[in-house]
């Protein structure tokens, strides 16, 4: 196996986060020793042809070129009434090409795979719990952010996402399985407009262009729209006509609210330079667990609302009962990563009172005017970093929920948690592999894995949520690891995943 190398081979193996391990087809007859590759995208069972871009210690990492062959699991097809048109072509879903449960199943493995070493090197006998399929794994997500673009070079003008494997390329998905019909209306009725009228989308390279981003968001719950336009302002364009054209289209949903987005900065990122409202208003409401949740257009909210309601009972399912033997509400919560404060208000009638931390400030301000709109006065929510604010507050928690970003915990943030010591906490996570790593420092530090499950919040991608209810063996440990000989263990894993 050298670097350059054009092979051919059999996915094995795939790993969080869509990692395949590839067993290579010899270049020769005699050949006895068995090589492997690992690439992105491929799935167990097909035959590839993949590039080899990097050979270590015999290891070999790859790209992928072409599928030659489905694998045996992939028996879904636009054809046969099922499957996406544009897999293999989009970016976004991983595993569409097979029925929902194969795909849960092959997430559940991969949970699996990384969280028992951790639990078996600390002999912890945590209760690994069946996944938690979503209640809707077609047309479940409730914000979409479509890019504008074309799918070659000088090529019409498209819009939708990014191409598998590509920066630049976007490809108009207006079959797109993840949303529902009204998302599909509203983005090509958009492009078709914007093609007659031959506007020009913002190109990266040159920094010229009009067009930018289309971005939709719809309440599962309520049924509202909001509808935002990001261009830049290089040029005047008619904006009253598409408006109208939009507010005419027979969509299942009600329009909320029609945004103009101004946006001149050169990062490819949805953000607002200047926002005006064409039409209503730039909020909508959703409902969550018999909660009212006030939405705008940058707010933070689970992009699947009918599985957030799943993984959130999960969780006050964990943390069960927080009341004192009056059953009166008795206890201190953190809710640490608060986001706009889900968590807390669904703990708040529980709890004496509930502080969340989150270090958006915006995520902050919605997460108290939420609070108020469902009656709840016993929320604090404060704007900062966690690992620096928990020198700040002067109630200790009596429990503590996590639901950190992607990449986890800080590991000095992580040592200010476990210093609390606190008897129970419950940790919902984003990324499997955080949190294994996260978790091996809770075992070494007095903390035990009581039960875990996978909820799978995102169907057909390759991402998962998972819930960890972690249980100290002391009341409150006598002495601490040093997290210090921990961070060579945490600088690895960070690179292993870049």
């Amino acid at each position: 196996m050298k670097k350059g190398q054009i092979r051919t081979g059999i996915v094995e193996t795939v790993k969080f986060p869509n990692k395949a391990t590839v067993l290579l087809e010899p270049l020769e007859e005699k050949a006895t020793e068995a090589e492997y590759c690992v690439v992105k995208g491929a799935l167990p069972g097909q035959r590839i042809s993949l590039v080899v871009t990097k050979v270590r210690k015999g290891r070999g990492e790859g790209r992928l070129k072409e599928i030659l062959e489905k694998g045996p699991l992939e028996t879904t097809s636009p054809e046969t009434g099922d499957g996406c048109k544009h897999f293999g072509i989009c970016g976004g879903c991983s595993y569409i090409s097979m029925p929902y449960e194969e795909s849960v199943k092959i997430k559940e493995k991969q949970v699996h795979e990384l969280l028992e070493p951790v639990l078996k090197k600390q002999n912890s006998e945590c209760i690994m719990e069946p996944v938690k399929r979503s209640p809707v794994c077609f047309g479940y997500r409730n914000k979409m952010e479509f890019s504008f673009g074309d799918e070659v070079k000088d090529g019409p003008l498209s819009l939708g996402m990014h191409k598998k494997g590509s920066l630049y390329d976007v490809v108009t998905v207006d079959g797109c399985q993840i949303v529902d019909g009204d998302y599909r209306q509203i983005l090509s009725e958009t492009l078709r407009y914007f093609q007659e009228k031959a506007v020009p989308f913002f190109h990266r390279y040159t920094h010229q262009g009009y067009l930018r981003h289309l971005l939709v968001r719809k309440a599962s719950r309520t049924g509202e729209i909001l509808i935002a336009l990001v261009t830049t302002t290089q040029q005047e364009v008619d904006l009253e006509s598409w408006k109208e054209m939009l507010l005419a289209l027979p969509l299942d949903g009600k329009i909320a609210g029609i945004l103009h987005i101004k946006n001149d900065s050169l990062a490819d990122a949805v953000k607002s330079d200047e926002t005006v409202i064409l039409y209503g208003q730039d909020f909508f409401y959703e409902e969550l667990l018999g909660l009212k949740f006030k939405i705008s257009t940058f707010s933070f909210f689970q992009t699947n609302t009918y599985s957030a309601e799943v993984l959130y009972e999960t969780a006050r399912e964990y943390v069960g009962s927080l009341l004192d033997e009056n059953g009166s509400p008795d206890s201190v919560v953190y809710d640490l990563y608060s986001g706009t404060g889900t968590i807390a208000q669904l703990m708040a009638p529980v709890a004496k009172k509930v502080i969340g931390v989150e270090i958006v400030e915006e995520a902050v301000e919605a997460a108290k005017k939420n609070a108020e709109l469902n009656g709840l006065h016993n929320c604090e929510f404060i704007a900062g970093d966690v690992l620096k604010v928990l020198d700040d507050i002067e109630e200790k928690p009596d429990f503590i929920i996590l639901d950190p970003p992607r990449d986890g915990i800080h590991p000095k943030a992580l040592a200010k948690i476990i210093a609390y010591g606190v008897p129970k906490l419950v940790y919902i996570s984003c990324k499997p592999t955080s949190l294994a790593r996260d978790l091996e420092v809770f075992l070494e530090n007095g903390y035990e894995a009581v039960k875990c499950v996978p909820v799978d919040q995102f169907p057909f991608t390759a991402n998962i949520e998972t819930v960890c209810l972690l249980s100290n063996r002391k009341s409150k440990p006598d002495s601490y690891v040093d997290l210090s000989i921990n961070m060579e263990d945490y600088h690895r894993i960070k690179n292993e995943e870049k």
